[in-house]
Protein backbone atom coordinates (compact mmCIF):
# COMPACT_ATOMS: atom_id res chain seq x y z
CA UNK A 1 0.00 0.00 0.00
CA UNK A 2 2.92 2.36 0.80
CA UNK A 3 4.20 2.25 -2.72
CA UNK A 4 0.69 3.60 -4.03
CA UNK A 5 0.90 6.55 -1.46
CA UNK A 6 2.42 8.86 -4.08
CA UNK A 7 0.08 8.18 -7.04
CA UNK A 8 -3.17 8.14 -4.26
CA UNK A 9 -1.88 11.68 -2.95
CA UNK A 10 -1.55 12.67 -6.92
CA UNK A 11 -5.43 11.32 -7.30
CA UNK A 12 -6.62 13.13 -4.43
CA UNK A 13 -5.36 16.45 -5.11
CA UNK A 14 -6.58 16.24 -8.60
CA UNK A 15 -9.74 15.17 -7.23
CA UNK A 16 -9.95 17.71 -4.87
CA UNK A 17 -8.35 20.72 -5.33
CA UNK A 18 -10.27 21.39 -8.99
CA UNK A 19 -13.66 22.76 -9.10
CA UNK A 20 -16.99 21.16 -8.47
CA UNK A 21 -19.77 21.22 -6.12
CA UNK A 22 -17.78 21.28 -2.88
CA UNK A 23 -15.82 24.10 -4.85
CA UNK A 24 -18.41 26.20 -5.84
CA UNK A 25 -20.04 25.55 -2.14
CA UNK A 26 -17.27 26.90 -0.34
CA UNK A 27 -16.32 29.78 -2.82
CA UNK A 28 -19.58 31.20 -3.01
CA UNK A 29 -19.76 30.73 0.87
CA UNK A 30 -16.80 32.58 1.48
CA UNK A 31 -17.80 35.41 -1.21
CA UNK A 32 -20.87 35.68 1.01
CA UNK A 33 -19.68 35.05 4.76
CA UNK A 34 -16.15 35.44 4.82
CA UNK A 35 -13.42 32.75 5.98
CA UNK A 36 -14.37 32.42 9.67
CA UNK A 37 -18.29 31.47 8.95
CA UNK A 38 -17.49 29.10 6.34
CA UNK A 39 -15.22 26.74 8.65
CA UNK A 40 -18.38 24.72 10.05
CA UNK A 41 -19.15 24.06 6.41
CA UNK A 42 -15.18 23.28 5.38
CA UNK A 43 -15.17 21.05 8.61
CA UNK A 44 -18.33 19.45 7.88
CA UNK A 45 -17.90 18.59 4.15
CA UNK A 46 -14.32 17.02 4.74
CA UNK A 47 -15.82 14.54 7.44
CA UNK A 48 -18.74 13.97 5.02
CA UNK A 49 -16.08 12.80 2.44
CA UNK A 50 -14.52 10.60 5.10
CA UNK A 51 -17.22 9.12 6.33
CA UNK A 52 -18.00 8.14 2.67
CA UNK A 53 -15.27 6.79 1.65
CA UNK A 54 -15.00 5.00 4.92
CA UNK A 55 -18.59 3.33 4.33
CA UNK A 56 -18.29 2.95 0.75
CA UNK A 57 -14.96 0.87 1.15
CA UNK A 58 -16.26 -1.38 4.34
CA UNK A 59 -19.52 -2.39 2.31
CA UNK A 60 -22.04 0.59 1.34
CA UNK A 61 -20.59 -0.06 -2.86
CA UNK A 62 -21.81 -3.97 -2.32
CA UNK A 63 -25.34 -3.11 -0.99
CA UNK A 64 -25.84 -0.64 -4.09
CA UNK A 65 -24.56 -3.07 -6.78
CA UNK A 66 -27.18 -5.45 -5.37
CA UNK A 67 -29.81 -3.41 -5.28
CA UNK A 68 -29.76 -1.15 -8.59
CA UNK A 69 -32.86 0.75 -6.65
CA UNK A 70 -31.19 2.12 -4.11
CA UNK A 71 -28.08 3.78 -6.34
CA UNK A 72 -31.39 5.62 -8.20
CA UNK A 73 -33.38 6.62 -5.53
CA UNK A 74 -29.73 8.26 -3.86
CA UNK A 75 -28.98 9.92 -7.45
CA UNK A 76 -32.89 11.81 -7.13
CA UNK A 77 -32.64 12.29 -3.54
CA UNK A 78 -29.06 13.78 -4.02
CA UNK A 79 -29.82 16.06 -6.99
CA UNK A 80 -32.98 17.51 -4.88
CA UNK A 81 -30.71 18.30 -1.90
CA UNK A 82 -28.06 20.56 -4.67
CA UNK A 83 -30.63 22.05 -6.24
CA UNK A 84 -32.19 23.05 -2.77
CA UNK A 85 -28.89 24.00 -2.20
CA UNK A 86 -28.29 26.04 -5.14
CA UNK A 87 -31.22 27.92 -4.48
CA UNK A 88 -29.97 28.95 -1.14
CA UNK A 89 -26.84 30.16 -2.84
CA UNK A 90 -28.75 32.25 -5.40
CA UNK A 91 -30.94 33.89 -2.64
CA UNK A 92 -27.89 34.44 -0.37
CA UNK A 93 -28.08 38.15 1.43
CA UNK A 94 -26.04 38.17 4.20
CA UNK A 95 -26.54 42.19 4.47
CA UNK A 96 -29.90 41.99 4.79
CA UNK A 97 -30.67 39.88 8.17
CA UNK A 98 -33.11 37.50 7.10
CA UNK A 99 -33.03 33.99 8.95
CA UNK A 100 -31.77 32.72 5.06
CA UNK A 101 -28.37 35.19 5.58
CA UNK A 102 -26.40 32.39 7.31
CA UNK A 103 -23.92 30.10 5.80
CA UNK A 104 -24.67 26.22 5.23
CA UNK A 105 -23.59 24.49 8.62
CA UNK A 106 -21.89 21.67 9.50
CA UNK A 107 -24.70 19.06 9.12
CA UNK A 108 -25.89 20.45 5.69
CA UNK A 109 -22.48 20.21 4.19
CA UNK A 110 -22.34 16.89 5.67
CA UNK A 111 -25.32 16.22 3.88
CA UNK A 112 -24.69 17.76 0.75
CA UNK A 113 -21.03 15.78 0.14
CA UNK A 114 -22.99 12.80 0.27
CA UNK A 115 -24.76 13.66 -2.31
CA UNK A 116 -21.99 15.29 -4.32
CA UNK A 117 -21.94 13.00 -7.69
CA UNK A 118 -18.03 14.15 -7.93
CA UNK A 119 -17.19 13.32 -4.17
CA UNK A 120 -18.66 9.31 -5.22
CA UNK A 121 -16.81 8.99 -7.94
CA UNK A 122 -13.33 9.84 -6.65
CA UNK A 123 -14.40 7.90 -3.27
CA UNK A 124 -15.04 4.82 -5.81
CA UNK A 125 -12.09 5.60 -7.98
CA UNK A 126 -9.61 6.05 -4.84
CA UNK A 127 -11.15 2.30 -3.73
CA UNK A 128 -10.96 0.72 -7.01
CA UNK A 129 -7.27 1.67 -7.58
CA UNK A 130 -5.20 1.60 -4.47
CA UNK A 131 -6.41 -1.52 -2.59
CA UNK A 132 -5.67 -4.89 -2.69
CA UNK A 133 -7.57 -7.85 -2.11
CA UNK A 134 -4.11 -9.60 -0.29
CA UNK A 135 -4.07 -6.60 2.28
CA UNK A 136 -5.69 -5.32 5.19
CA UNK A 137 -9.09 -3.73 3.99
CA UNK A 138 -10.08 -1.89 7.06
CA UNK A 139 -6.17 -0.26 6.88
CA UNK A 140 -6.33 -0.01 2.96
CA UNK A 141 -9.84 1.88 3.35
CA UNK A 142 -8.82 4.25 6.63
CA UNK A 143 -5.95 5.05 5.15
CA UNK A 144 -7.42 6.52 1.24
CA UNK A 145 -10.13 7.96 3.73
CA UNK A 146 -7.96 9.52 5.47
CA UNK A 147 -5.88 10.81 2.38
CA UNK A 148 -9.06 11.97 0.48
CA UNK A 149 -10.39 13.84 3.60
CA UNK A 150 -7.08 15.77 4.52
CA UNK A 151 -6.95 17.00 0.98
CA UNK A 152 -10.53 17.94 0.74
CA UNK A 153 -9.95 19.90 3.58
CA UNK A 154 -6.99 21.66 1.62
CA UNK A 155 -9.27 22.39 -1.23
CA UNK A 156 -11.85 23.73 1.32
CA UNK A 157 -9.94 25.85 2.95
CA UNK A 158 -7.79 26.93 -0.62
CA UNK A 159 -11.48 27.66 -2.21
CA UNK A 160 -12.96 29.58 0.63
CA UNK A 161 -9.93 31.92 1.11
CA UNK A 162 -10.48 32.77 -2.61
CA UNK A 163 -13.93 33.27 -2.22
CA UNK A 164 -13.58 35.63 0.81
CA UNK A 165 -10.91 37.65 -1.36
CA UNK A 166 -13.30 37.59 -4.20
CA UNK A 167 -15.83 38.81 -1.74
CA UNK A 168 -13.47 41.79 -0.97
CA UNK A 169 -14.27 42.87 -4.43
CA UNK A 170 -17.69 42.15 -4.80
CA UNK A 171 -18.86 45.10 -2.88
CA UNK A 172 -22.49 46.23 -4.51
CA UNK A 173 -25.62 43.78 -4.08
CA UNK A 174 -26.49 43.74 -7.79
CA UNK A 175 -22.69 42.13 -8.22
CA UNK A 176 -23.26 40.11 -5.41
CA UNK A 177 -26.70 38.39 -6.31
CA UNK A 178 -25.05 38.07 -10.48
CA UNK A 179 -21.90 36.28 -8.88
CA UNK A 180 -24.83 33.48 -6.10
CA UNK A 181 -26.90 33.02 -9.30
CA UNK A 182 -24.07 32.45 -11.50
CA UNK A 183 -22.72 29.92 -8.51
CA UNK A 184 -26.01 28.23 -8.57
CA UNK A 185 -25.96 27.90 -11.79
CA UNK A 186 -22.22 25.95 -11.88
CA UNK A 187 -23.86 23.72 -9.27
CA UNK A 188 -26.86 23.14 -11.22
CA UNK A 189 -25.03 22.60 -14.39
CA UNK A 190 -22.99 19.95 -12.50
CA UNK A 191 -26.19 17.54 -11.64
CA UNK A 192 -27.00 17.13 -16.18
CA UNK A 193 -23.75 14.16 -16.18
CA UNK A 194 -25.91 12.97 -13.32
CA UNK A 195 -28.87 12.72 -14.26
CA UNK A 196 -28.36 12.35 -17.68
CA UNK A 197 -27.38 8.66 -17.13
Amino acid sequence: MYELMGPLVLFAAVMTLTPGPNVVLVTASGVNFGFNRTIPQMLGITFGFGAMAMATGLGIAGLVQAEPRVHVALKYAGAAYLLYLAWRIAHAQPGAGSARARPIGFIEATLFTLANPKAWVSVLGALAAFTTADRNLVWQTSLISGVLAAFCLLSCVIWAGFGTAIGRFIATPRTRAVFNWAMAGLLVLSLIPVLWK
